[in-house]
């Protein structure tokens, strides 16, 4: 059964920093694409930063590129997103997703495992 726990979520304000963790089991971890996405109320959810587990390619979403790092433990097959700068519009639900083969990388349809979320509230 794939599982995937985020967890780090909380409340700073802006210009501040904090990094989510997403534990995962269930599933061969090594060879998937493995993201962060966020919704936030009243929008559709969108894609964040995304890592290949095997072969450390990444992708970002403009928003969020030189402010944002994504990287993984591979050992304890945990998933992270370190966020810097933070700004309000950061603000939202936070969900950690895989997929094998998503077609768009950073399109949220396209991933069938999904976390709980952790909610990032960013104030000014």
């Amino acid at each position: 059964q794939v599982r995937l726990v985020e967890s780090g979520g909380g409340s700073v304000q802006a210009g501040g920093s904090l990094r989510l963790s997403c534990a995962t089991s269930g599933y061969d971890y090594s060879a998937y694409f493995m993201g962060w996405f966020r919704q936030a109320p009243g929008n559709e959810r969108e894609g964040v930063a995304v890592m290949h587990t095997r072969f450390g390619g990444t992708y970002y979403a403009a928003s969020v590129k030189g402010r944002f790092t994504i990287s993984q433990d591979s050992a304890k097959n945990t998933l992270y997103l370190q966020m810097n700068s933070l700004k309000p519009e950061d603000t939202g639900m936070y969900y950690c997703a895989a997929d094998r083969s998503p077609g768009g990388i950073l399109s949220p349809r396209d991933y069938n495992y999904w976390g709980q979320g952790t909610q990032v509230t960013v104030s000014s």
